[in-house]
């Protein structure tokens, strides 16, 4: 329908992101908040190619096409070439991100312990209409009536993604709980990768970015159509609207796979 992700900026919480020609036109800054390249906080260099896959599948323009492809990203690292990282960053992060005014919040990260320190910065996000979307988690075991529980996607009030293969059945690994939102493919998903090459990962950290390109369209398309920002609670609204159920358990899938109609 012709919406591209125009005026939206993304944060993207994550392993940083690498100088690939497919985001060139996206990024519009970013800080590290590692001890990384001496910990210099202009230098966000992503070591792990996480952070970048993630970008590609939000804003790829070039041989990856992502969702919303006219996005703009900011890219915080607070993950190192290891994938480890410190929570309190990640609560600096937010912040920060709150702070430069931006439309969405990706995180595909977690940890098992709950922090009211992240609870806070979450919360303080949402207040200004940010949507925060958040990974689930990849600790599943198969089963839909056990509960992995990863912070800060557990939290009631963002957006918790979960990982569907592309038979629409759930990933083996995807984190179940009551709390699940929906799903989206995170299953053999190809992105941008380190020296400006591509990727094939797994992961609900794959499926999250999904999600988070939808939003960005349809906070485009519906600032056009209302003729008004929507809060973050009619966008998620939105977004609901926007899935179909694929008769999974809910602790599974919650309201379904995202399908942008």
């Amino acid at each position: 329908k012709g919406y591209k992700g125009e005026d939206i900026t993304i944060a993207i919480i994550d392993s940083g992101c690498c100088n690939h020609s497919d985001l060139s036109k996206n990024i519009i800054g970013g800080k590290n908040f590692t001890q990384e390249d001496e910990g210099k906080e202009d230098v966000f260099v992503d070591y792990k190619g996480h952070g970048t896959h993630v970008a590609g599948t939000i804003a790829g323009n070039g041989h990856i096409l992502g969702v919303a492809p006219n996005s703009k990203l900011l890219i915080l690292k607070v993950l190192d070439k290891n994938g480890n990282g410190n929570m309190l960053n990640v609560v600096s992060a937010i912040n920060y991100a709150i702070q430069q005014k931006v439309d969405i919040i990706s995180m595909s990260l977690g940890c098992p312990i709950n922090m009211p320190q992240l609870k806070s910065a979450v919360d303080k996000a949402l207040s200004k209409g940010i949507l925060v979307v958040c990974a689930c988690g990849n600790s599943g075991d198969n089963l839909a009536y056990t509960c992995e529980i990863d912070y800060p996607a557990y939290y009631n009030e963002v957006i918790s993604v979960g990982a569907i293969d592309n038979t629409r059945v759930n990933a083996k690994f995807s984190n179940s709980n009551k709390e699940i939102d929906l799903v989206a493919p995170g299953v053999n998903i190809i992105s941008t990768g380190l020296n400006n090459g591509y990727a094939s990962l797994d992961g609900t950290s794959m499926a999250t970015p999904h999600v988070t390109g939808a939003l960005a369209l349809l906070k485009q398309k519906t600032t056009y159509e209302f003729g008004r920002t929507l809060t973050e609670t009619e966008l998620y609204a939105q977004l609901i609207k926007n899935t179909i159920d694929l008769n999974l358990e809910k602790g599974v899938q919650g309201n379904g796979m995202l399908f942008l109609k």
